[in-house]
């Protein structure tokens, strides 16, 4: 009798492991399937009555103030990069040429771009190029209705520069980033983070004094001269007009 009994229980053990088992399967496998779906969102229902707490409204609140004024920043920027193109258009003389920018080559980002405007516009090699914020370059090459022009930043480009506070000649050495090296001619400078830079008031080849950029950095101790690193205003890497001047005189 008491056989019997252990046999029935025993196959009633086995019975409801098996449903435990069984049903804890099914529930995996549903887990699985759905990908967590059902799991996320019971837990979510269970959370809701106690989420967001104290810490997570400020930081849901944080967040939304941080891409809000990320928005502003990028706006404002925006804005006044429309208005200086504008501005290109609206002093335009008839001892300068507004262009659009139509290409640049990523192999070549810091040495040349494309503009539309050519000969028949009036444009000539050598003549300066300016864009929102000082000086970008030099016409390098022309066709009919197109020219190529070489920015400050090209590898190798050098112009001749000037720092009017400290009234020192320097030649800008485009290093193929948007900070050129400036090599001053003098063993001291006396440059200062903050300088302006300008192109020299004897300079033949450009304009004198069109802005250039701002000193960023000085080595005073290097050989065999000191040099900065100039921070250009007028960013070649986010020009869309320029200014072609006809005449450098």
């Amino acid at each position: 009798m008491i056989t019997a009994r252990r046999k029935i229980g025993f196959h009633l053990l086995l019975k409801s492991r098996f449903w435990v088992i069984f049903f804890l399967g099914a529930l995996l496998f549903g887990i699985r399937w759905t990908k967590g779906a059902g799991y996320l969102d019971l837990y979510t229902t269970l959370l809701k009555p106690i989420l967001p707490g104290t810490a997570q409204r400020e930081w849901i609140k944080e967040g939304e103030n941080l891409e809000r004024n990320i928005r502003l920043k990028l706006l404002e920027e925006d804005n006044n990069r429309l208005r200086k193109a504008l501005s290109l258009q609206e002093f335009n003389t008839d001892r300068r040429i507004s262009a659009a920018v139509i290409s640049r080559s990523s192999r070549n980002w810091w040495k040349q771009l494309e503009i539309n405007k050519g000969v028949k516009d009036g444009v000539l090699k050598g003549q300066t190029v300016i864009g929102p914020g000082g000086l970008v370059g030099l016409v390098d090459s022309t066709t009919s209705f197109t020219a190529r022009v070489r920015l400050l930043t090209d590898p190798g480009h050098q112009i001749g520069a000037w720092i009017d506070r400290t009234k020192r000649h320097g030649i800008l050495t485009g290093m193929g980033t948007n900070r050129p090296k400036l090599i001053f001619l003098n063993k001291n400078s006396f440059v200062e983070i903050g300088d302006a830079v300008t192109t020299s008031p004897a300079s033949t080849l450009l304009p004198p004094n069109l802005t250039i950029g701002v000193v960023q950095f000085v080595n005073e101790k290097a050989l065999p001269s000191p040099y900065a690193i100039v921070q250009l205003t007028a960013s070649p890497e986010a020009i869309d007009w320029v200014q072609i001047l006809k005449n450098n005189d």
